[in-house]
Order: C-alpha cells, then sequence, then structure tokens
C-alpha cells in the first residue's frame, strides 16, 4: 500500500509544480490553444490559453511510477513498464498534433490517417509485446478472466488489444471539451483501476494477474498525475491538456483494463466517455440518415448541455458525479464477484 501512496502523492506533486512551470514556459512562447469556430461561441474567450499540458500529466506519472520503486519490495514487472510506455507513446503521438495546432494557429493538428496510424503503432506494440513477454490471459473478460473468460486467442486478444487502445484514446479525447471535465474524470478511473491492481495482488490465485501490484502503482501514478493538473485545469483553465493528454489517459486506461482482465468491465468504469462518444456516433447517424437532423443540440453531449443553458461549472460537476457514480458501479460488481466466489467455495 505504501508504494501506491508514493506514487500517488510523488506524481501529484510533480503534476502540480511542473504544470505550473508549463504555463510560465509556454506563455514566454506564445502557445496557445485555436478553437473551433464551431464550437460554442462562450469558448471563443479560451483561444489563447496554453495547451500541451498533457506533457506534465505523463512525465508526473512516470516520475511517481519510478520513484515509487526505490521502496524496499516495489519491484519492476515487464506489465507495468510496458503500460508507462504505451501512455507515454500515444502522448507522444497527441503532441505531435498540439505542436502542429499551435505552430500553424488553427485547430487541425494531424490530419485523421497521421493520427490513426501514430496510435495504430502505439497500440500494435503494446499488443504484440503484451502476449510476447507479459503473463496476459488471452481472454475477454468483466472482473476476471474466466468471468466470461471468452477464449481469443493470440492474433483476437491482439486485435481486442488494438480496437480498446484506439476506442478509448480517441473517447477520453472526444470529452476533453470543457475544463477539468477529462482530468477529473479520468481520476475516477484510475483509482478504481488502482483499487482493483491491488485488490488482484492481494487475491492472486484468484485474479491470476502475476504483476498487479505493479499496475496498481501506474494507475495510482496516474491518478496523482490527474489531480496535480486538475489544480492549473479547473474552470476557469490556466492550461488545457490538448491531446498530449486526453491520447495518453485513454491509452492507459485501456493498457490497464487488458492487463488485468477487466476489459468488459472498462465500459463501465469509463461510462462517461461512452457516453460521450455513443452521443457523437448517434450525431452523425441521425444527420446522414435523416436529411441533416440532430439528436442534440451539439455534441458531444456536454456542449448540448451548454448550449442549453447549463453553465459551464454545472456541467462539468454534474458529469464529474456521473463519473465517480460509474467507478462506484464498476468496484461493486468486482466486489459482487469476489463475494459469489467465496460463496461458491
Amino acid at each position: 500500500m505504501v508504494g501506491l501512496l508514493i506514487a500517488a502523492a510523488v506524481s501529484m506533486a510533480v503534476s502540480l509544480g511542473g504544470t505550473r512551470f508549463l504555463i510560465d514556459l509556454l506563455r514566454r512562447r506564445n502557445i496557445g490553444q485555436p478553437i473551433r469556430e464551431e464550437g460554442p461561441g462562450s469558448h471563443q474567450k479560451k483561444a489563447g490559453t496554453p495547451t500541451m499540458g498533457g506533457v506534465a500529466i505523463v512525465g508526473a506519472a512516470l516520475t511517481g511510477y519510478l520513484v515509487a520503486h526505490l521502496r524496499h519490495g516495489v519491484i519492476f514487472t515487464y506489465s507495468g513498464l510496458l503500460v508507462m510506455a504505451a501512455i507515454a507513446g500515444a502522448g507522444l503521438v497527441g503532441l505531435a498534433d498540439d505542436w502542429i495546432k499551435v505552430t500553424r494557429e488553427r485547430n487541425l493538428g494531424l490530419n485523421k490517417r497521421a493520427k490513426i496510424f501514430g496510435l495504430l503503432v502505439v497500440a500494435i506494440g503494446f499488443a504484440v509485446i503484451a502476449v510476447w513477454q507479459l503473463p496476459v490471459q488471452r481472454t475477454i473478460s468483466f472482473t476476471r478472466f474466466n468471468a466470461p473468460g471468452i477464449e481469443l486467442g493470440t492474433i483476437g486478444w491482439c486485435v481486442l488489444a488494438v480496437l480498446m487502445i484506439l476506442g478509448t484514446s480517441n473517447a477520453v479525447n472526444l470529452t476533453d471539451g470543457l475544463d477539468g471535465l477529462a482530468g477529473g474524470s479520468a481520476a475516477f478511473a484510475f483509482i478504481c483501476y488502482m483499487v482493483i491492481g491491488f485488490w488482484g495482488f492481494r487475491h492472486l490465485d484468484i485474479y491470476r494477474i502475476d504483476h498487479s501490484y505493479d499496475l496498481a502503482i501506474c494507475a495510482a501514478a496516474m491518478a496523482g498525475a490527474c489531480v496535480g493538473f486538475l489544480w492549473w485545469n479547473a474552470n476557469p483553465a490556466r492550461i488545457i491538456m490538448g491531446d498530449t493528454g486526453s491520447l495518453a489517459i485513454g491509452t492507459g486506461l485501456a493498457a490497464l483494463a487488458l492487463t488485468t482482465s477487466t476489459e468488459l468491465l472498462l465500459l463501465i468504469v469509463g461510462g462517461l466517455f461512452v457516453l460521450e462518444t455513443v452521443s457523437v456516433m448517434l450525431q452523425v447517424a441521425a444527420f446522414r440518415l435523416f436529411g441533416g437532423r440532430r439528436i442534440f443540440r451539439m455534441a458531444p453531449i456536454h456542449h448540448h448541455f451548454e448550449l442549453g443553458g447549463w453553465p459551464e461549472t454545472t456541467v462539468i460537476v454534474r458529469f464529474w458525479i456521473l463519473a465517480g457514480l460509474c467507478t462506484a458501479l464498476a468496484l461493486g460488481f468486482y466486489y459482487a464477484d469476489f463475494l459469489r466466489i467465496g460463496a461458491l467455495d
């Protein structure tokens, strides 16, 4: 448990201080976020806000993860190192996207093909190394490797891993539209995976996740980094995480779900991100199928409530509550399954 506290505390402290330093650096260089003209009019005042704050999140998480291993008995594992490498790799893809945006002073960074290609390299690399080096269960599961434990085989699991990383990273990216919304919601999700990893470590005979404690440290480090960043990203934001942060966060969540055999549970853990993505999918489908008609005033759905008259802070706090409820529900399912195993024994 001490290792988890060290990872969370160090990453939060580094994120707090590092983000403050990053804000000053970006302002001196006049590096700010362009705002979409088609977005809500109230967002135009955010133009010029320093972006690429995800650099602080990723850097702080890596620092917290490394420092936690200075404690006696805490050892590096291939699983933990691979998860952190995937987070850093996705962050680099996002950094390239953000850099193009600010240098060209437009809200379009990498084109879709280039961004997907970059994420594919990260996702495929993660999947191949995972099945080659890690003790991953090649099943699709809800709360543990054998529940329901549908066997996928090596190729099937790799395909699932790639799709999950692409889907989750883009889901978090869609959610990152209001000050602090993605960061606060992600903190809940990472705390959930910190608990799952630690619980799996304490009950290794049931969950069979050999590297679960190190995975819990990864989650703790990311949770602390998100909370520290939120100090500066809360409304009114002094810095925006950009794709650097959102792609890294989404990739981290998917990687943790895959390495803890909770692929299906991620749909509940990240329920808010799922809601945001589904709202976009429904909006696009309705627009194309019904001659330009819309379901929402604007998608993703947080903009729908903004245009409906909710203040931005109201939308953010209420969506945070939804994210917290999703975390509680996911942990409830996880623990209920554990109790059921005990009852069967």
